[in-house]
């Protein structure tokens, strides 16, 4: 196979034409197979197809398709030469009537032998692609469900296999209205929370153009839309993976953050500061003035400024459970020697008095 062609003519594919192509079907059957690294070095090419791809790929899994008749070279000679063979004409037509019109008749079974011709191909494509009617299973799009939070919510979600996810404030959880049978696949913006449940099938969380692949553990993904992304597994075996097939397996305990210019990083973590959001306990630790500010917009649902003429380095460090905003003002307060104004939902952090 001529693999830089076939790059080529995949960029122009649709999603109907992934789902009619033996090289793309037998990949979706088993993504570890022959095609397996070609498709994943397209894919990480092609980005702008990839959801179009992970889409078909779940279709081909989830679809049965019945055995293609096999038909030996003497059986389609046969059906040839039949159709060829029929004459519509009467055998007691006169002769001198007969080379008159040869070469009327001649074209006459020309057109019946292409519409037989045409009709059995078309019965031997449906036979080919249809659908195994035991089965009971047709072709769909696959429906999505949406879970979005604003700033100051958060929620707990259970899925249909019985796995918790718990999603922060200003996060987003995109989900399939099913799971197929044979993977369960989430895209996460933001962060969230996730205790899954073990049942054969894989689970991956989509970030972007990279993934998390578990199959039962309890792990926390933050994916922020400008950041550094970063997965901590609390327990059990999860496989972090970019968009060129690149790939890392942590251990429980360990945490690996994706920095904004590419590198990678493996350290351990404090589970509170790390995953305390989803238990109601706001969690700073030697927090700058920018990461504060963030925190504190996300979790309350305001609106944070600071006064310019603020310019101290900030380093502050708490932990506050279901407190109020102002109690939390306060406690910065009391830390930093910064004063602060709160109207409705508008927080502007002040100079404090000398």
């Amino acid at each position: 196979m001529n693999k830089d062609k076939n790059i080529l003519k995949y960029r122009d594919y649709e999603l109907e034409d992934f789902l009619a192509d033996e090289f793309f079907i037998s990949w979706a059957k088993n993504p570890d197979g022959e095609g397996g690294h070609f498709w994943e070095k397209w894919i990480a090419e092609n980005a702008i197809k990839r959801e179009m791809v992970m889409e078909a790929a779940s279709m081909v899994r989830s679809l049965t398709y019945k055995k293609r008749p096999q038909l030996s070279d003497r059986a389609y000679l046969d059906i040839f030469e039949n159709v060829l063979r029929s004459d519509p004409r009467s055998e007691n037509e006169d002769r001198p009537q007969q080379e008159k019109s040869s070469w009327r008749s001649w074209f006459g079974i020309q057109k019946i032998a292409a519409v037989l011709m045409f009709a059995f191909c078309s019965w031997v494509v449906v036979q080919v692609y249809i659908i195994d009617p035991q089965k009971e299973e047709i072709i769909t799009e696959v429906a999505w469900e949406i879970s979005e939070n604003p700033p100051g919510i958060r929620s707990t979600l259970r899925m249909g296999d019985g796995s918790m996810i718990s999603l922060n404030a200003n996060s987003k959880l995109s989900f399939p209205e099913h799971f197929s049978d044979s993977i369960r696949l989430v895209r996460l913006e933001g962060e969230g929370f996730f205790d899954i449940e073990e049942d054969g099938r894989p689970f991956i969380v989509e970030l972007g153009s990279r993934q998390v692949e578990v199959m039962g553990t309890t792990f926390n993904v933050r994916n922020p839309m400008n950041g550094e992304l970063s997965v901590a597994l609390i327990s059990g075996k999860v496989k972090v993976k970019d968009e060129v097939g690149n790939q890392v397996i942590l251990k429980p305990t360990e945490m690996l953050s994706i920095h904004q210019n590419g590198k990678l990083s493996l350290t351990s973590f404090d589970s509170l500061e790390v995953t305390g959001w989803k238990d109601k306990v706001l969690v700073f630790r030697k927090s700058d003035k920018e990461e504060i500010i963030q925190k504190i917009s996300d979790w309350y649902g305001v609106e944070v400024t600071c006064d310019p003429r603020i310019k101290r380095s900030w380093a502050y460090s708490g932990e506050y459970k279901n407190e109020s905003l102002e109690n939390v003002l306060k406690g910065i307060k009391r830390t930093l020697g910064i004063d602060y104004k709160m109207e409705g939902k508008q927080v502007k952090l002040m100079k404090g008095r000398s």
